[in-house]
């Protein structure tokens, strides 16, 4: 729609980058509100913000209308940054070595909505056509429904609050004399940790070097003459690998450690760049794609579980909501730059740079020699029974 309502595909990438950078801006804010109100009610708020911009989309794209539907879309985004944060809601009230399992889990919740979402766009296209709009403007109708359906999913399932049962959970652990300092400490105190550098650089460079070749690669395809159905099942494929290992990424990375995983994705990352160039045909293309997800999976659920290991409870909601900011300017300025690039060079400049990006947090992980892995001063036997 990008590229559609742009008129040309230099703007294919603003899409992608308008809904990542309404997240990363109100990131933050997410955060500073999850510590003040709880994290339900946030929640509920981010995904509710998502369906007004879900159906402001949809009205602007009946319209061709470019600004209304990138206005549209990075209220969309805020939903899915406050929906983000909901991984870290889930490891504060898990034990220190089940924090990863947690984590991964919420991100397996994605997994049928993912991969099997596009498939949606046909039929609720159809409709759209049925009343004589755009078909693009009915998958967006869509989503609005299914965030308010979110919405009424949080508001009667969510309990207890989450914000107090860590609470609870960090007074048991006050009363443990093996426990450590629960004074709040700066924000550039806990960055300047290796561990917390690790955890933050691992989750940024995975999901910008993910939306740089995603973003980019329908179009791509699309000059190549491919149908839309077979550049779906190049995304679902994609989106497959993003999410469908969750379990597996989250037992390894509180089995064999976080560092590790971390590891394992920075080069899944960076082989699946080197690979989607080499052949525009569907099955190297879904075959690339699906690595590509498979290693940006890897990087977030292990770098989530790192951040959180490195974090006291006062200091959990704001600083992963200032990581969760990072991440999606990253993206934003990522998928700015696919389509700059394409545009610009071709595709396989555009897989020789995400894979030097990919690099990053894997010399990082490297050249810290500490082990990394849950912490001791995780959560104890008395707060995970509490």
């Amino acid at each position: 729609m990008g590229a559609q309502l742009g008129g040309s595909p230099a703007w294919a990438g603003a899409a992608s980058a308008t809904y990542q950078a309404g997240g990363a801006l109100v990131a933050f804010l997410w955060g500073l509100l999850m510590d003040r109100a709880g994290r339900r009610f946030t929640l509920m708020l981010g995904v509710f913000v998502g369906a007004l911009g879900a159906a402001t989309a949809s009205s602007a794209i009946a319209r061709h209308a470019l600004w209304p539907f990138l206005l549209g879309v990075s209220m969309m985004g805020m939903a899915n940054s406050a929906l983000q944060l909901g991984r870290f809601v889930a490891a504060e009230v898990s034990p220190a070595d089940e924090r990863g399992r947690a984590i991964s889990t919420v991100v397996l919740g994605g997994t049928v909505g993912a991969v099997f979402g596009p498939f949606l766009v046909g039929p609720a296209g159809a409709v759209a056509r049925r009343f004589g709009l755009d078909e693009l403007s009915g998958p967006a109708a869509a989503s609005s429904i299914l965030f308010l359906a979110v919405v009424l999913l949080l508001w009667l399932r969510l309990w207890p609050e989450p914000r107090e049962l860590a609470s609870h959970m960090a007074a048991a652990r006050a009363a443990d004399p093996a426990a450590g300092s629960q004074a709040r400490r700066p924000l550039a105190e806990i960055l300047r940790q290796p561990e917390a550098r690790l955890a933050v650089v691992a989750l940024v460079c995975g999901q910008a070097v993910m939306v740089m070749l995603m973003v980019i690669t329908s179009v791509h395809m699309k000059d190549h003459h491919h149908p839309l159905p077979s550049i779906a099942l190049v995304i679902s494929s994609h989106v497959f690998g993003m999410y469908a290992f969750s379990v597996l990424s989250g037992r390894l990375a509180d089995g064999w450690g976080r560092r590790p995983v971390i590891v394992t994705g920075a080069c899944a990352l960076a082989l699946a760049c080197l690979w989607a160039p080499l052949s525009p045909q569907v099955l190297p293309l879904a075959g690339a794609l699906f690595l590509l997800g498979l290693g940006w999976n890897f990087c977030y659920v292990a770098g989530s579980a790192l951040l959180q290991d490195q974090l006291r409870p006062s200091e959990r909601a704001t600083t992963q909501g200032f990581s969760d900011l990072l991440i999606g300017l990253a993206a934003a300025g990522g998928a700015i730059a696919s389509g700059l690039i394409f545009a610009a060079i071709g595709y396989a400049v555009m897989g020789y740079v995400t894979a030097g990006a990919s690099l990053l947090p894997l010399v990082l992980a490297l050249g810290t020699r500490k082990t990394v892995g849950p912490r001791s001063g995780g959560l104890t036997k008395l707060e995970a029974e509490t």
